[in-house]
Order: C-alpha cells, then sequence, then structure tokens
C-alpha cells in the first residue's frame, strides 16, 4: 500500500498492510534544531513516516468584493474594503510583538499577539465588548477553499500521502472549531462564565463563526482532499466541563461535520487534553477520526484500551503515543514497547493510526526513528475462512 492507501483504509475503519504512523504536524523549531533546517519532506524520509501534506488553501469570493490583503500591511489572508487588517511590530517586549486591528465601518477591532521560538499566543483578546460579534457577523468575508490548489498538489505528490486540510480558524489567531474559535477571540475564561450568566450571547456568537466555517465546507466540495480537521484543545475536558461541550461545543461542530461529510471530506475531530468523560458526545458527532487521545503524562486522560472498549469501531483512532517522554528520555527498547502497547490497546482491529499526542519541539531523531521503524513491524493477522 502506499501512505494514503494505508491511512485512508485505517480511516475507513478497516485493516491496511500494517499500522499507519505519522505525526501531528511538524514544527519548524524542531526542523532547525534538529534536522539541520530540513523540510517536512525529508523529515517523513528520514524516519520511516506515513507523511501528510497540510494545506490551508483559502481564496477570495470576487463577487462578494473580496481580495487579498496587500503584503505591506503585515496580513496576506483575504480582506474587503470594509474588513481591513494591519498589523503593528510593538517595540522592546520581552516576546515578538505585534497588535492587530481590523477596521470596518462600525470600529476598529484589534489584538495583541506575542510570539517565542515555539509559538504565539494571544495576550490581548479581539472581542472585547458583547457588541464586537455583531461586527464580525456584518463585515467579516467567509473564506472559499481553493479548489484548484488542493488538485495541484495531489499531482504534484502523485497521490501517495493524505491531504490534509483545516477548517479555517479566525483570522490572526484562532482554532478549527466554533466553541475553540469563540475561546480565542474572547478568552477561555470569560467565555466559560458567559456560558453561565449568557448563554444567549455565546450562542449567538458560536452561530456567526459556524456559518463562516460552513460556506469554507462548502466551497470545498470536489476538491480531493482527503481530511480536514475540526476541533481543538478548549474543547477538552481538562479545560471545560462535559456539560459545555453538549450544550454548546458540540451542537455547532455536529452540522460542519455532516457539512464536510456532504463535500467529500472526512472529518477529524481534535480535542487535546481530556477527552474520556465525553467520549460517546464526540463518535456521536460522527467525525471519521478522533485525536489526539492525549496520556495522563502529556496533561491528557487517555486510555486507549478504555476508549477502544468504548467506542472503538465507531470512529478512527489517531494519537495515543506519549512523546514528551519517548521521543526524549526513553530507550529505544521502551519506545518500541509502548508502540506495541499502543496497538495492542486499539490498533489489532484497523482503524488506528499511530502518532505523537499532538505538537513535540524538543526531540532525539534516533527515538521519533525507533517509533516510526516499531510501527512499520504491526502488521494484522490475516483472517481465514
Amino acid at each position: 500500500m502506499t501512505s494514503r492507501q494505508r491511512m485512508l483504509a485505517a480511516l475507513d475503519l478497516q485493516k491496511p498492510d500494517r499500522l499507519p504512523v505519522t505525526t501531528h504536524h511538524v514544527m519548524e523549531y524542531y526542523l532547525e534544531q534538529y534536522e539541520g533546517g530540513a523540510d517536512t519532506e525529508a523529515f517523513f524520509r528520514r524516519h520511516g513516516l506515513d507523511p501528510i501534506v497540510w494545506m490551508q488553501p483559502i481564496r477570495p469570493d470576487e463577487q462578494s468584493g473580496q481580495y487579498r490583503a496587500d503584503p505591506a500591511s503585515g496580513y496576506q489572508g483575504i480582506v474587503t474594503d470594509q474588513w481591513r487588517i494591519t498589523a503593528e511590530l510593538i517595540e522592546e517586549t520581552p516576546y515578538e510583538t505585534h497588535r492587530w486591528r481590523i477596521t470596518t465601518p462600525k470600529g476598529v477591532l484589534s489584538s495583541v499577539l506575542q510570539s517565542n521560538g515555539y509559538t504565539s499566543w494571544v495576550s490581548e483578546p479581539l472581542i472585547k465588548q458583547k457588541r464586537d460579534i455583531d461586527i464580525i457577523g456584518e463585515y467579516a468575508p467567509a473564506f472559499h477553499c481553493d479548489r484548484e490548489a488542493v488538485k495541484e498538489m495531489s499531482r504534484r505528490t502523485g497521490g501517495d500521502r493524505i491531504i490534509r486540510l483545516t477548517v479555517p480558524p479566525f483570522e490572526i489567531a484562532g482554532q478549527p472549531g466554533c466553541w475553540q474559535d469563540a475561546a480565542v477571540l474572547f478568552g477561555i475564561e470569560p467565555l466559560i462564565l458567559e456560558t453561565f450568566d449568557d448563554p444567549q450571547w455565546v450562542g449567538a456568537f458560536l452561530e456567526i463563526l459556524r456559518q463562516r466555517k460552513l460556506k469554507y465546507l462548502e466551497s470545498a466540495a470536489g476538491t480531493g482532499a482527503d481530511l480536514i480537521e475540526l476541533g481543538g484543545g478548549d474543547a477538552s475536558t481538562t479545560v471545560i466541563s462535559p456539560r459545555i461541550f453538549q450544550e454548546f461545543a458540540a451542537p455547532h461542530d455536529a452540522p460542519l461535520i455532516d457539512a464536510a461529510r456532504r463535500s467529500g471530506l472526512r472529518t477529524v475531530y481534535h480535542t487535546c487534553g481530556g477527552m474520556m468523560p465525553i467520549l460517546e458526545d464526540l463518535a456521536a458527532m460522527q467525525p471519521a477520526a478522533l485525536e489526539t487521545f492525549t496520556p495522563p503524562g502529556m496533561g491528557g486522560d487517555a486510555d486507549l484500551t478504555e476508549a477502544y472498549r468504548r467506542i472503538g469501531g465507531r470512529v478512527c483512532f489517531i494519537g495515543g503515543f506519549d512523546q514528551g517522554y519517548f521521543f526524549q528520555r526513553a530507550s529505544i527498547a521502551e519506545v518500541q514497547a509502548e508502540v506495541r502497547r499502543c496497538f495492542e490497546a486499539c490498533g489489532k482491529a484497523g482503524g488506528y493510526i499511530i502518532a505523537p499526542s499532538d505538537h513535540f519541539f524538543d526531540a532525539q531523531p534516533q527515538l521519533i526513528s525507533a517509533f516510526a521503524s516499531a510501527a512499520r513491524g504491526c502488521v494484522y493477522e490475516q483472517e481465514h475462512t
């Protein structure tokens, strides 16, 4: 099997020729620090992993007055004359810091983002007053999928690897899921409090975000992409309660999963952190796959054996591997044993792609190679008739 065939078989709950093995994105920091600046393609080849192409192809809808921003603005996404985005570098701060401004006929929204060598984070949220969501609802352009870019990538790669898209997060900073996007825009603690104080406002906010994401998914029909990511860490049960997930996250994300299916896309729903209390709720949304099955050693609660007992055979499992310990401090023998443990726990019937339980920044390359090699040795028993 090619890597694409292998992973599609797992996503469709079948047994491929062997256990698929890959990773959740490849961080630039890791490539620079440990791989001599190699690109993602070289990383996959070196370690013998099943490669993925990650894309977020967007295009303007010129009939709606959308166009690509002038690069001099500091923003290279989609804007209109009524939704202009600019960035300003703030000097003399401990981290690289930018203030982003969105200018509209009814006011200016602003946010501050900071970055270091590892990642970026929001230090000042965009939504400061409840009426700010009305500005988003009235003026924010909905992204459209650049179908030709996806088709060209498939041709260029020879169709031998998964093409994975992302439901676009909000401009500047956000996450793919509706609740998760709102958490970045407003702040997770205030958003949780508003589910008690003003649940109608929270619902209206999530609906505005859902409608924008829905238009992207509808425009993605016929791309030939294999998988699209939805969700995000702010819907994990190490952040919110099962009640909030059931009442606010799931009702707005489940229709997006349905829309993706109608556009010919399988959905992977991402919850890095706790997920065991909401396993059945996650599966009920009917994504093709769930990730990241973060183990306790990485701050999650995933028990692969228990998770498979409860929802195995309903969705593909992706993740479950503790990259913190096994990519940094373990012996090769320990890595091999952990791969086998994960396979025995939830992979022997198919429907499993082993991967780190989210991004990693620091890792020993020889341990990544040992991880991939051990997974390639996990093969499925042949069924005899």
